[in-house]
């Protein structure tokens, strides 16, 4: 055994103890851990009752979009001779998914917040039953949706397009599905959905918004529309607009919970580009044309359209600069 073996021997036990040693420590810093969940400030779920799972709740959008959009998103592929029997499969594990979700959301609640039995298996399943039968109706409101987009967009090539790659598309739909389970008062679930859509898209749509048909969101990233908002029919927003509150107090969860705090858009509205419009007696006129990077707190009248001044720009001569 010549020399290099010899020290590449003794340099790799020397590493194996000083990993050990290092592990050796893991113990203690696991019980900190454990002795920081009894502190009543930091929040955490060690209990025996189940909480909603994140992870299904992105399988219940999954499962949802292929039963909304037939043979786009299925692993199989549909056709005239299975569809009834992969409708019927999709069907079935769906409503387990979404009861069993629903089940524990409202659990949850109820013993976090020493609530009266409110029948939650059986409520789960009433709820999860419903959000099934509606499907019908939210896929017609979709395709609604599909139409305006291609209507309005020259770059989209069909309707396969819009469905397989636009995101905001794919906002809108978790927001349909949500909205549904808001309505029902169902605790949590709503939020998780469309927040797992705002972190794919950059579109944050609160669930409890009221959004009417052929809704189109145009590229989309960094579009905000909060709870109390209200859209009308065929409305079309563009990257970066923002449907939100004024300027809020700090106890303002308390005050303001359940106030209409954020606009009303009436039908046939374009708002463009980095606009912002807050405030909930605001309303924008049906047939308006709202401009990029607008700053809005009042109401505008029908058949208005609100631009910024044309900016004046300054040009200056580059001293050598290349790039």
């Amino acid at each position: 055994m010549d020399e290099n073996h010899l020290k590449s021997r003794s340099s790799c036990k020397t590493d194996s103890e000083a990993f050990a040693r290092i592990r050796e420590m893991l113990p203690d810093i696991a019980e900190k851990i454990i002795r920081g969940c009894e502190d009543k400030e930091c929040y955490t779920h060690i209990d025996y009752d189940p909480i909603p799972s994140r992870d299904s709740v992105v399988a219940i959008i999954n499962k949802s979009r292929e039963i909304l959009f037939p043979g786009f998103f299925s692993q199989e592929r549909i056709d005239p001779v299975n569809l009834r029997y992969s409708m019927g499969q999709a069907v079935s594990v769906l409503f387990d998914m979404v009861s069993e979700q629903i089940t524990n959301c409202i659990r949850h609640d109820c013993f976090r917040y020493s609530q009266e039995c409110s029948d939650c298996t059986e409520r789960g399943h009433r709820v999860a039953l419903g959000f099934l039968n509606a499907l019908p109706a939210v896929r017609k409101v979709l395709a609604t949706d599909v139409k305006a987009a291609y209507e309005g967009d020259p770059a989209a090539k069909s309707f396969d397009e819009i469905i397989f790659s636009y995101p905001g598309l794919f906002a809108i739909m978790v927001y349909r599905l949500a909205s549904n389970l808001f309505k029902n008062d169902v605790p949590l679930l709503p939020r998780i959905m469309t927040e797992y859509a705002h972190n794919l898209t950059g579109i944050d749509i609160h669930p409890g918004a009221e959004i009417g048909e052929s809704f189109v969101i145009d590229h989309g990233t960094g579009i905000v529309i909060g709870e109390t908002s209200v859209i009308g029919k065929n409305v079309r927003i563009y990257q970066g607009v923002t449907l939100g509150a004024v300027s809020l107090p700090k106890d303002a969860g308390e005050l303001l919970r359940g106030r209409k705090r954020h606009p009303t858009i009436e039908e046939d509205v374009i708002i463009y580009s980095g606009a912002t419009i807050l405030g909930g007696d605001t309303v924008i006129g049906a047939r308006s044309v709202i401009g990029g990077n607008v700053w809005i707190t009042e109401s505008v009248p029908p058949d208005t359209t609100v631009i910024m001044e044309t900016p004046r720009l300054t040009y200056k001569k580059s001293r050598g600069l290349t790039i």
